[in-house]
């Protein structure tokens, strides 16, 4: 159908509407974010795709708004800028397809009630508020229609190239064991380049930043192989700023290991932004996939709760894993627990999770904080006058709730 343009009056409103959606304010975005991830699981539940998702939500509005500033009225082109076709790029590389992106026509409708909001706001006439939520609609379901339909030709582009050559042939392979169908295993080994006898410990290091310097990943690749005891470890491409990564044997958080975190996170580089999920360590085939989903695990963890942590294993947060599952809950859990003692120093915090990690007993707590044994005594004494309930009779849910407060990053102890 022909394009018809709004009268004039009605041009000028649709410019002031979209030089507000062009200052949109950080709530508005946010509510925006949730909608788009809320309507679709798969995307919400991967950190990378996610933050890429909430990067194209931001340049599609910006995108929207800056073009009826310019042309009040006038289609708006499809978005085809960095963004969109980050999208594209990493959606293939996760094997999923254009229906996914069905979770846009959800924010579409978010934007389209924001729009409406704006509009009551600059008119009160019937005609011209009608006139303009009529163009508003029309043009940001053409707008989204353009952009989609743009985002999947690019799939279809980004799948052609991905689908020739040996990373491929490697992703096609673990995929194949991940899913536990009945590949032989010697042939999936020669494909690999990987024994899949003895056990394996699976990892994930990936950037939040898809322009993420490639020999930053790279060099953690290398960190976790030397951490390992091992060469080069295997890795796969999942995305361009994430890789999935096995090597045999352990790679724990635990001394009998020899394993220095603090100087693996020294080698990744202290203001990287790579981060580095571990899995449990298993063995055969069956410990390759199931230490790749805990590492996964680990990572959706570090996601939900926006973890400051660069470098954490699963054998750490399984039980935080499990009580986070609804960050929500979690929050309120936390709060009923800690009372008071949720936003005290994060040193009170530490010696807390320290004297109960030694089993409430407070010489060894003191020796392990390098503390005097009455300066223990005094901080237990002052948490127990923050907590809704003294210390010896909620010891368990106290220590869970701390472990959430710091892997949620609000404890910097």
């Amino acid at each position: 159908m022909p394009w018809t343009f709004p009268s004039a009056p009605v041009r000028e409103l649709l410019r002031q509407c979209a030089q507000i959606t062009v200052n949109a304010r950080p709530e508005w975005l946010d509510e925006l974010d949730e909608a788009v991830l809320g309507a679709s699981p798969i995307i919400a539940s991967d950190p990378e795709l996610a933050a890429a998702v909430s990067r194209s939500n931001r340049a599609n509005l910006f995108f929207w708004g800056t073009a009826n500033v310019r042309d009040p009225g006038a289609p708006v082109p499809p978005n085809t800028g960095p963004e969109p076709l980050i999208i594209a790029r990493e959606m293939v590389r996760r094997g999923l397809d254009a229906l996914s992106l069905d979770a846009y026509r959800v924010g579409e409708g978010v934007a389209y009630r924001r729009l409406m909001e704006i509009a009551f706001e600059l008119t009160e006439d019937p005609t011209e508020l009608h006139e303009l939520l009529d163009v508003c609609s029309r043009s940001i379901s053409s707008f989204i229609d353009a952009t989609l339909a743009r985002i999947a030709a690019q799939i279809e582009v980004e799948r052609d190239e991905l689908t020739r050559g040996t990373h491929a042939q490697r992703r096609e392979t673990v995929a194949l064991l991940l899913d536990g169908a009945p590949i032989p295993r010697s042939r999936a080994e020669a494909r690999l380049g990987y024994a899949l006898t003895g056990t394996h410990t699976a990892a994930v290091i990936w950037s939040e930043d898809p322009d993420v310097d490639a020999t930053r990943l790279e060099r953690a690749l290398e960190v976790l192989g030397q951490a390992a005891g091992v060469g080069r470890p295997l890795s796969v491409l999942a995305s361009t700023a994430t890789r999935w990564v096995w090597v045999p044997g352990s790679v724990a958080a635990d001394p009998k290991t020899a394993l220095d975190t603090a100087a693996m996170l020294r080698s990744i580089g202290p203001v990287s932004d790579v981060r580095i999920a571990v899995g449990s360590t298993g063995d055969g085939v069956e410990g390759f996939r199931r230490s790749h989903f805990d590492a996964l695990t680990t990572q959706q963890m570090m996601a939900r709760l926006h973890s400051p942590q660069q470098l954490v294993f699963f054998a750490d947060i399984q039980l935080v894993a499990l009580i986070t599952a609804d960050v929500d809950r979690a929050a309120g859990f936390t709060k009923r627990v800690l009372g008071g003692l949720e936003y005290a120093d994060p040193e009170l915090h530490d010696t807390l999770r320290t004297f109960i990690a030694e089993q409430c007993n407070a010489s060894r707590a003191a020796a392990r904080l390098y503390l005097h044994r009455n300066t223990l005594l005094r901080r237990l004494s002052r948490a127990d006058e923050l907590l809704p309930t003294p210390l010896a009779q909620c010891t368990v849910h106290v220590a869970i709730a701390l472990e959430v407060l710091h892997w949620r990053g609000l404890d910097r102890s």
